[in-house]
């Protein structure tokens, strides 16, 4: 005697498992879920990113260990020495104790 499994039903299960992978991956994409979760995303070179974005920069060392702590927090760092923050919202609204921007 064979057991008939639906159709319906399996294109309901079908249908919730892409949903919940859907759900997760749009978790993992805007930065929720555990550090593991985010290191299945591409990690940029934070080294590389904040020597360009700090080469200028009068305070060379202070500038490096601020952009690596947001970067290594964000995984992105604004292109060019200043500004475009915008390209980078968590870079951006990240702030120091006494309310300053912390990332350069």
């Amino acid at each position: 005697m064979a057991i008939g499994i639906s159709k319906p039903l399996i294109a309901s299960l079908l249908v919730s498992l892409l949903i919940v992978y859907l759900a997760e991956s749009t978790e993992m994409m805007n930065g929720g879920g555990s550090r593991v979760g985010r290191s299945l995303l591409q990690q940029i070179d934070c080294g590389a990113a904040c020597e360009a974005r700090c080469r200028l920069a009068s305070r060379h060392k202070i500038c490096m260990r601020a952009c690596g702590t947001c970067c290594e927090r964000c995984n992105c760092v604004p292109p060019g020495t200043s500004g475009n923050k915008e390209t980078c919202p968590c870079y951006a609204n990240m702030t120091t104790h006494g309310g300053k921007p912390k990332c350069p």
